[in-house]
Formats: C-alpha cells, structure tokens, sequence
C-alpha cells in the first residue's frame, strides 16, 4: 500500500501540529520538577488522555489484536478491562500515599518505605525492563506495522520511529509528551474506531460477523486454556494490573504531575472509561483480520497491518497511519522520559553527584533517553520478539512485578516489615519467577506470577516476625497537602467497574 498525495497532506500536517504544540507547551521545562513532572500542574482530563495513550501503543494495535486472531479471540480484552478496575482501585489506595509524600519516582517511595537499597535495586530493575522489554517492543511493533502495510524493512521503520520520537521527548520533557498525547491519543481512539467500523462492513455487517466468529466472542475461556484460562481472573492477572497501574512510573508519571489529589485520581478514573473502547478499537479488529485475511497471515501480529493494509481508503489512510504512529511514538516518549527520571534522580543524584544542579540533572536526563533508545534499537531487531509482541511484554514483565508488588502492598500492609523483607521480595523475585518458567513453562505464566507473588509474601512474612521494626517509618508529608477522597470520585470510580462487570457478564 502507498500514499497518495492527500494521504501525505494529512499525516505531514498532524505530526507538524502535535510536534510544534507539545515543544511549545514543553519550551519552560529548564527545572527538574518541570522536565521530569510537568511542574505537578497537570489537570484531570489531560491525566486521562495521556495516559490512555501512553497505554495503548502498536503493541496493543499489533500484539492484541494478534492474539485476538490467533487462539486467545475477545478474552484478550481481559487486559484491558481488568486493567480498569485496577486503575480506579490504584485512585483509591496507591495515589493518596504517593502524592502525600510529593515523590517523583516509585522507587523513591521505596526509600522512605525501607531504605536506599530497595530504592537502588527497583530503579536498576525498573529501568532495565523499560528499554530492553517495552520499548524494544513498541519499536518492533510499530517497524512491524510499517513493514506490513509499506513494505519498508525492519531496521529502517525501527531508525525512523526512533528519531522521531526523540525528537520532542528529549526536548520537551513530560510536557511536551502530554500535550503531545492530547492530540495522539484522541486520533488512536478515532482511528481504531474507523477501522472497526470498516471491518464489520467487509465482513457483511455485525449479525454476519458475530455468527462466522461465535467461539471467539467470549470473555472467558475454558479451564484448560494455555495462555488465558478463566482461573487467572480470580488471582494471576491481578498481579501484572497492580504493578501495570499503580506501580509502572510511565503510567503513574502522570498522576505524580497532578495539581491536587482529586485531579490525579478523576484522570486515571477517566482514563479507565476510556479504554472500555480497547475491546471494539483493537481486539474485534484482530477477529475481523483473521475472517477476511487469515490466509495472508505469516504471524498473528500481522493481523492489525493487514487490515490497514486492505480496508482504508486513501485519505482515511494518512489519518489512521498518523494515529498509528502517534500511538508508538506517545508511549515511547512516556517510556523514555519514565526511564530518563527514574536513572537520573533515582539513580545519578543519588548515587553519583548528590550536587548536581537542576540544569546538570535536565542534561543528564536528555542524554540517558538518547542512550536507552539506542539500546531498546538493538533489542527491537534481535530475534526476540518473533514469537508474539504482547505475549513477550507480559512474559518478561513476569520476573519483576511480584516481587514490586510484593514490595508495596506489604510494606502498606505492615507498617512494622522491616527493610530486609522489601529487599527480599525485590531480589528473590527474577531468580524464583525464572526457575517456574523453566520447571513449570506449561503453566500459564498469570499462575506463575501468582506463585511467585505469594511465596514472597510468605517470605516476607517470615522476615518480618523474626525482625519487626520497632517502630514503623516516618514517610514524608507535603506540606498543605489534602489527601481525603472526595464522594464524587469514589460515585465516578464505582460507576467504571460497574460498565466492566456488565461487560463481562453480557459477553462471558
């Protein structure tokens, strides 16, 4: 497929308006609480946006709608919708606690929870999984999404993705990321949407599509299931979600900027109304590539491309592709800034110039994010990520999400676990998560991290009884700070998870 003169228009045109507005929006970031937190002046529906499309990138695109293609169909909506309720609890629990203690990173919570070395040990851990696991795979995807639908190779979707990205991240910092995202995440939504709406009509209309694809048109597959049985829903899924929603610092960067508690926790319930469309955007697509296309699948990740590739017309074509891009390149940015801060603040002012001056920590921080992208490259064209792109997040992400889970949720439990367990969890769960892969690889991996998590717990537990603290720590406190919920956000939160609850309940 190529572009035709209108298509170019279109795209040139959106990229030249979301790239001038977010470095303008971003052009006042000279201070480390600007670069790295937006000046905590964020508001809720610009929270909820950014961070709908900080979520959904070519992985989501490509890698869900894959697995929707292949043997997983509607179920892999699961994610996202679990993902919801995640989100509204993480407004009540998580968000509270961290803006009181007006941190920049998770893992500097873990410092004021235990001590320095948990800090150190969850920034390393944090970062490594950022550049070799998500944006190596965002790169791979989106290249992938290039390579489908233009025929260019591999290596130069992966180069050229990666320069444009850096482009305003580097430059503008989390500001210019979010106002970036107002513009990206609003095409992605809108274009998922029309592809949709154009697949159903290639595969007769809704009553014809929901008869030839019946079996696949289920929330809750059986027992048995390899990769997403209905079991994982009462224990394993909730451990990626947690750590996914309230303790994964690309998602939570955006609610450390809010203005005030209400506006962080209104912005992430907003987003979790918003990705109730993920289900209709991203995984019916997959269904719909598979009826119309299966026999041109090399890959269940090719599904998304070629549905691109056969159904949009031009002029649609230059908006959906821009939609496309936009969604690689928000979350890339979201990513590396994530990454950026947590190695410069978590990492290289407090390990190595604890002098540094505002303007030096800003520098350092451009620099690492041009360094992690070069990395995450080298990654993105391994031979890793050919066996399915989500499935590969997941997978990996498997070895560090107990053990931070496990971290936080106990250390908010019991205030008297001493710094040893956090340590324990944070370091025992790669070692215990990657012996079950290798001993149990038959075992869907959701049930593995669900062993995982709770034999850290266990540990933890132990750890705790022999050497209590004597008293529990003293976390810090903004000062003026207002950390009660109002009604209104819990009435807003409770509605979501009640839309998700009809929704499995109508489809299971």
């Amino acid at each position: 497929m190529s572009f035709r003169l209108l298509d170019l228009v279109i795209f040139v045109g959106f990229y030249a308006a979301v790239l001038g507005f977010s470095l303008y929006k971003g052009r006042s970031t000279g201070d480390s609480a600007g670069y790295f937190l937006g000046g905590r002046s964020l508001p809720w529906w610009l929270i909820g946006v950014s961070v709908v499309a900080a979520n959904l990138s070519t992985e989501q695109f490509v890698g869900m709608a894959g697995q929707a293609a292949g043997d997983v169909g509607l179920a892999v909506s699961a994610w996202q919708l679990t993902g919801i309720v995640g989100i509204v609890l993480v407004a009540f629990g998580f968000l509270p606690r961290f803006l009181r203690a007006g941190i920049y990173t998770m893992p500097e919570y873990l410092e004021y929870r235990y001590n320095g070395l948990a800090r150190g040990i969850m920034s390393v851990l944090t970062v490594v999984i950022y550049v070799t696991v998500t944006t190596s795979a965002v790169l791979y995807s989106g290249a992938t999404t290039l390579e489908t639908v233009f025929g260019l190779k591999l290596w130069h979707g992966v180069a050229l993705i990666a320069v444009i990205s850096l482009v305003y991240v580097v430059r503008g910092g989390l500001l210019a990321a979010v106002w970036a995202d107002l513009f990206q995440g609003a095409a992605l939504l809108i274009g998922g949407l029309v592809t949709a709406w154009l697949g159903v009509r290639a595969c007769g209309g809704w009553s014809e599509f929901a008869t030839q694809n019946a079996d696949r048109l289920h929330m809750l597959l059986p027992r048995t299931h390899g990769e997403l049985p209905w079991t994982v829903l009462l224990g394993g899924i909730w451990i990626p979600i947690f750590y996914y929603c309230g303790l994964n610092q690309f998602i939570m960067q955006r609610t450390l900027a809010a203005r005030s508690l209400r506006e962080g926790q209104m912005g992430v319930i907003f987003a979790g109304l918003l990705w109730l469309l993920v289900p209709v955007g991203v995984v019916l697509p997959g269904i719909m590539a598979r009826q119309l296309y299966g026999a041109e699948m090399v890959k269940p990740d090719d599904a998304y491309p070629l549905l691109v590739r056969h159904l949009i017309p031009t002029g649609v074509r230059g908006f959906i592709f821009a939609a496309l891009a936009g969604a690689v390149i928000s979350t890339l940015a979201s990513v590396l800034n994530s990454a950026s801060t947590i190695f410069t603040m978590d990492i290289y002012k407090r390990l190595l110039r604890r002098d540094a001056s505002e303007a030096g920590l800003v520098r350092v921080g451009r620099w690492s994010t041009v360094a992690f992208m070069a990395l995450a490259c080298v990654v993105a064209l391994s031979p890793m990520l050919q066996g399915g792109v989500f499935k590969f997040i997941q997978e990996f992400q498997g070895y560090i999400s107990p053990g931070i889970l496990a971290a936080f949720a106990f250390g908010f439990a019991v205030p008297k676990a001493p710094p040893l367990a956090g340590i324990a969890a944070l370091v025992l769960s790669a070692p215990f998560y990657g012996l079950l892969q290798v001993k149990a690889g038959h075992v869907p991996y959701l049930h593995r991290m669900l062993v995982t998590f709770g034999v850290l717990v266990v540990v933890m537990s132990v750890i705790t009884v022999l050497r209590p603290l004597r008293e529990p720590k003293r976390l810090p406190v903004r000062e003026g700070f207002d950390s009660r919920t109002e009604p209104v956000v819990y009435a807003c939160g409770l509605g979501v998870i009640a839309l998700v609850v009809v929704f499995f309940v109508v489809l299971r």
